[in-house]
């Protein structure tokens, strides 16, 4: 079938919206018709080149939609179910997955890192030329075929520009809290870098009963935004003394600090920030070259805690259900989140304003 899709040709070039050549699904797969998807700093890194992929690549990984074809094999959608996509899609038989890590699936990762479906196939083509798939979703387009196991099915009352915000910002900020870091009730927590996924996570460290949020931000309208979403304290990162200033307001340091700018500053600052027998979580993904300075000293004599957060350590089918349930329960105002809902052909115009900064999440909406 044609579709149209935004495709990636040069790094740091605007994509090109371009009609392309979309393969039925085949086995273990699902056609999916977009409704709503969203525009994330991983789709910008992977744009901008800092997260270096293959080209050509159709652009996108937060969205839902609708079922529209099932491949031979799928048994557990039907025709018509909403859907959420999710960039983890996992093989279930390798050791993460047999862990009940599937954001670590091997397979998977050798699937994304090559542009390519979880079956190693690509089903976009534009003149006969193959395009590449982003993390095995591609949601800047009118349909999308995708693994059965990069979807996870949701009511069909939740507003899918809405669901589509669980996909990518909702599990990987509140899964950074709620599963990486397991915040206990009562604990500080700061939160360093406030867009969709830093936002997402300070509803994360709000829902686990957190005595105390501080969020840490260079733009001002960001700060303001999470004291009207339930931050204790603001700090601006622009501030030299920010790291004094938040050791002195929090007596010595947080017990956990989430980075989720995707800067090696930012994880500086969350280390710096952290308490002693504190535990510092990233999740942000800066240019792989990067490397942060970290005490070895302060590791083992003030007994600190370093992780990782790679999809909020979720395990999709499990928690975005879950974390679904707490958004209708007035627990999770994820809609907060939501900045402007644009155009395909808009697409870069939002680009351009989530690399400036100035908003939090736009959604591409479909007809």
């Amino acid at each position: 079938m044609k579709i149209r899709a935004a495709v990636l040709h040069e790094v740091s070039q605007p994509l090109i919206i371009e009609e392309l050549d979309l393969d039925p699904p085949g086995a273990g797969e699902v056609l999916v018709q977009m409704k709503a998807a969203g525009l994330c700093h991983s789709d910008l890194s992977t744009m901008t080149g800092v997260r270096p992929r293959p080209r050509p690549m159709a652009i996108g990984h937060e969205a839902a939609g609708l079922v529209a074809e099932l491949g031979p094999g799928v048994s557990d959608l039907e025709v018509g179910d909403h859907v959420v996509t999710t960039f983890t899609p996992n093989c279930g038989r390798c050791t993460p997955c047999r862990s009940g890590r599937p954001a670590l699936c091997e397979p998977a990762f050798a699937a994304n890192s090559a542009g390519t479906l979880l079956g190693g196939g690509r089903r976009l083509h534009l003149n006969g030329q193959d395009i590449h798939h982003q993390v095995g979703v591609s949601s800047f387009a009118e349909y999308a075929v995708m693994h059965t196991s990069s979807l996870v099915q949701v009511d069909k009352d939740l507003p899918l520009d809405e669901a589509a915000l669980f996909g990518c910002a909702i599990i990987t900020g509140v899964g950074a809290v709620i599963n990486t870091a397991q915040v206990p009730a009562g604990a500080s927590v700061a939160i360093v870098g406030l867009g969709g996924v830093g936002l997402s996570a300070l509803l994360g460290a709000k829902l686990a009963g957190a005595r105390r949020v501080v969020a840490i931000d260079l733009r001002d309208d960001k700060l303001a935004l999470a004291r009207q979403l339930g931050a204790s304290d603001t700090f601006s990162a622009a501030d030299e003394d920010c790291a004094d200033l938040v050791r002195e307001a929090t007596g010595g340091g947080v017990d956990y600090a989430i980075e989720i700018a995707g800067t090696t500053p930012a994880l500086e600052l969350a280390w710096a920030i952290t308490a002693r027998g504190g535990t510092t979580v990233t999740a942000g993904l800066p240019p792989p070259t990067d490397r942060a300075a970290i005490s070895p000293v302060q590791l083992v004599g003030e007994e600190r805690t370093l992780k990782g957060s790679y999809a909020g350590s979720c395990v999709p089918a499990r928690d975005i259900p879950h974390f679904v349930d707490l958004y209708r329960q007035g627990k999770l105002p994820v809609d907060r989140l939501l900045s402007q809902r644009l155009t395909l052909e808009q697409v870069n115009e939002g680009f351009d304003r989530l690399a400036a900064g100035d908003t939090v999440r736009q959604m591409v909406m479909f007809d």
